[in-house]
């Protein structure tokens, strides 16, 4: 049987990596339209165009680990 504080905790971390998730889309939806219209207008902007469409990935990462140490750390 589980009890009520591991299932908040699950709630929790489904909520940290969900809505990660979902902003980094919402960002790079916008950053990934402005890139490709950068770089057809000029083909050498390639590289910092993707370098700015990958960032936001990085909010993912970050609500994963959250969720990582929400699980490990709070549920012990």
């Amino acid at each position: 049987m589980v009890d009520e504080g591991t299932g908040l905790i699950a709630i929790g971390a489904g909520l940290a990596v969900g809505l990660a998730g979902l902003g980094s889309g919402m960002a790079e939806k916008d950053i990934g339209a402005a890139a490709v219209g950068a770089i057809t207008e000029d083909l050498s902007l390639f590289g910092k165009a993707m370098i700015f469409v990958v960032l936001p990935e990085t909010i993912v990462i970050f609500g994963l680990v959250v969720a990582i140490l929400g699980i490990f750390v709070m549920g012990s």
